[in-house]
């Protein structure tokens, strides 16, 4: 029992292995502290040697500098090259118009304008079929008009001119409506010869690709005959019987274009909103010019200098005389390709300007005061306009003794006030109750979500909401009903930005000069080829299924091509008020426009797609991911590097689109650069360098103009 007893320790021993610990502790401790020592001297000689590395790098980018943007500047020689082919196309359709003489007016030129629109004025008594003919030709004029003011840059329209163009759409605008308002008068007055034999009301369906009239006119006034609809179609009314029983006529003149809304779509931005960008341009523009003519004078003295010269020494020899004149001629052509090299220089710096304006954003958000009003800012018309009215029938023809008599009032064509000013002797809410409406909808628009339906409000020269109820959309049979409490312009709305912020997009060489933009939306994928100066739509793809579109295979310069784009509903093209309605990733506008533009200059022979980390790092760099590729073929799995450009320097970068967080390191073994150009030049092949030095410059515009109007880099 004792054995089993545990020994007592003594204190001496106690104090032992007290001793024993503590000296263990402290020989821990100082392992410890020599290891994090090491660890410390070790991370500080990495940061000095890679401090050491990026300085290096950086002294070396410095020293290359310079060259690396001279030859930048002369690949992107490119766009004022392609700038002054556009110059010369104009000039061109200009003359070529000139010479076909066929009385149709050039609309650039207001004396031809007005002339055209004086002599219109005064025929009348045209026919609605005369006047869809005509038509064609107005809407040609308006279209040109508009496309002027669009393809122009705002620093080569002088104020004058844009006051000219658009005061001459509107008068063709007003002066077209006008002209069909006549017609259905005149047709309406023969209602009682065209009448239906079994109805005894006149039907009357006129179309064509721009304009479609339905004319219904109350003959027999049936007070039973309360449904309107028209032969062959689902387009028709739910009248009351006020109606049914009153000397009225409906129409329905659907449009395919917009003349009612204002011209904000037409307009270039204001003075103010292009000073701040335009300034520093247009002091250069003065430097130059200056340049210019100094260079000029001092030419134009050499060569009096040497005139003088040669009548003092009164050379007789023949061949000397001719060396001087040689000398002199070529004097002149060096002088003149000083003058043309800074004509050049000054183009390059204006096309700059316009291109950052393409991708300014507005400071000030519009404002509506009153509610139901249509921001066309957020929102936009499609499918053109309905006008819809409630006619008076004017008096008909009558025949007597082999003559047509009939009453022609000054007034011209009335509209039937519904409901009327004065009600007192009649309940108004079952008198006069909303008319049910069934339109169709243009089957070459696409609605992504259920269309709204907006009023014309004439007074406030805006779109409305309010007055409108009980909307029914059938999407397959392309039917839109509602009630309305007032008839006059009608059309469906759509969020201009139901596509946007995008998914993903890609940019990938097809073939030599042509390449194919994807954007993906949450509803949409959108196929863009771009070859020369023209634009595809090549596919639409609707929540997976191949969706068939009248502008698939048709080949149009950049400009009509968006704005086709836009009126088929497919709107991937934002404006400079869209960051207040969308969510985006805002970029530095300079460093947007810089990686636009050397994007497009490589994109012969390199594919660009969109990154995540694009999000991640800040405004003043974009991310994208890059790849080599000269082939058509698709790649299934792609090999993409991550690149980061900021305007002046381009890198590659070491992360992955499949790493976990997000790195500015660089890629081992790789340098920067000055520009995107040089920085995909030292990874990539001869065959591809090659490529992008022999681009056309057409084709490099039009890739640089696509990309700077769906501003992938801020809207992805």
């Amino acid at each position: 029992m004792s054995g089993s007893k545990k020994k007592k320790i003594t204190k001496a021993e106690r104090l032992k292995l007290l001793q024993e610990e503590e000296e263990r502790r402290l020989k821990e401790e100082e392992e410890s502290r020599l290891k994090h020592e090491k660890e410390e001297l070790e991370r500080l000689e990495i940061q000095r040697i890679e401090k050491e590395k990026w300085n290096q790098l950086e002294a070396k980018d410095l020293e290359r500098r310079n060259e690396e943007l001279e030859e930048l500047c002369l690949l992107e020689g490119c766009f004022p090259e392609a700038e002054k082919l556009k110059q010369e196309t104009r000039l061109l359709s200009q003359w070529n118009h000139y010479i076909q003489c066929d009385g149709s007016p050039d609309p650039s030129v207001a004396q031809e304008m007005n002339t055209f629109i004086s002599l219109w004025k005064e025929k009348t008594n045209e026919t609605f079929e005369e006047l869809i003919e005509k038509s064609k030709v107005v809407l040609n004029l308006i279209e040109k008009l508009k496309f002027i003011l669009l393809e122009i840059s705002p620093c080569d329209l002088q104020d004058k001119n844009i006051i000219q163009y658009q005061g001459s759409i509107l008068q063709l605008q007003e002066l077209l409506h006008l002209k069909f308002n006549v017609a259905t008068e005149i047709l309406l007055r023969q209602a009682s010869t065209l009448a239906d034999l079994d109805s005894g009301n006149m039907e009357k369906i006129i179309k064509d690709e721009n304009v479609s009239l339905y004319v219904w006119a109350n003959l027999k006034k049936n007070p039973r005959y309360r449904s309107v609809r028209f032969s062959e179609t689902q387009i028709g009314f739910e009248i009351p019987r006020i109606l049914a029983t009153s000397d009225i006529a409906l129409r329905l003149l659907h449009t395919r274009y917009d003349h009612v809304s204002t011209l904000h779509l037409v307009s270039t931005p204001s003075k103010e909103d292009t000073s701040s960008v335009t300034e520093p341009v247009k002091d250069d523009v003065d430097n130059v010019e200056k340049a210019v003519s100094k260079e000029v004078e001092e030419k134009s003295k050499q060569q009096e200098r040497r005139s003088h010269l040669i009548q003092e020494e009164e050379i007789k020899v023949e061949e000397e005389q001719g060396d001087i004149e040689v000398k002199m001629s070529s004097a002149e052509e060096e002088s003149e390709a000083i003058k043309c090299e800074l004509e050049m220089k000054v183009l390059s710096e204006t096309i700059l300007a316009a291109q950052l304006l393409l991708v300014e954003n507005s400071s000030e958000k519009p404002e509506f005061f009153e509610d139901n009003t249509v921001d066309l800012c957020q929102f936009t018309t499609l499918g053109g306009i309905y006008h819809l009215d409630i006619l008076e029938l004017p008096s008909q023809c009558k025949r007597v003794k082999g003559w047509m008599i009939v009453e022609i009032l000054k007034e011209g064509l009335q509209k039937y006030t519904y409901p009327p000013e004065t009600t007192e002797d009649l309940e108004t809410e079952n008198a006069f109750p909303p008319i049910e409406v069934t339109l169709e909808v243009h089957e070459n628009v696409i609605f992504f979500e259920d269309p709204m339906v907006a009023r014309w409000d004439a007074e406030g020269k805006y779109w409305r909401t309010d007055g409108i109820s009980n909307v029914f959309y059938k999407p397959k049979e392309r039917l839109v009903t509602f009630s309305l409490e007032t008839f006059g312009p009608l059309t469906l709305i759509q969020d201009a930005h139901i596509n946007m912020p995008y998914q993903s997009w890609e940019l990938r060489p097809l073939d030599v000069n042509k390449v194919l933009l994807t954007v993906t939306t949450v509803f949409t994928e959108i196929q863009i080829q771009i070859k020369e100066n023209l634009c595809m739509l090549s596919s639409v793809k609707l929540r997976d299924k191949k969706h068939v579109s009248v502008l698939e295979g048709k080949w149009m310069t950049p400009i009509p091509f968006i704005t086709a784009l836009k009126e088929a509903g497919l709107n991937i093209f934002p404006t400079r008020h869209s960051h207040f309605y969308v969510i985006i990733n805002n970029k530095v506008p300079l460093v947007e426009v810089k990686a636009y533009r050397q994007m497009a200059l490589l994109s012969s022979a390199f594919a660009f797609g969109w990154s995540k980390w694009n999000l991640l790092c800040n405004s003043t760099k974009v991310v994208f991911k890059v790849r080599e590729h000269l082939t058509e073929e698709c790649i299934e799995t792609p090999n993409w590097a991550i690149f980061m450009f900021s305007g002046d320097r381009a890198q590659r970068l070491k992360i992955k689109e499949e790493s976990e967080a997000f790195s500015e390191a660089l890629k081992e073994d790789t340098e920067f650069h000055s520009t995107l150009y040089h920085m995909l030049k030292d990874c990539a092949s001869k065959e591809a360098m090659e490529k992008v030095r022999s681009s056309n410059c057409q084709f490099v515009n039009s890739v640089c103009h696509m990309l700077l109007s769906t501003r992938l880099l801020s809207y992805s």
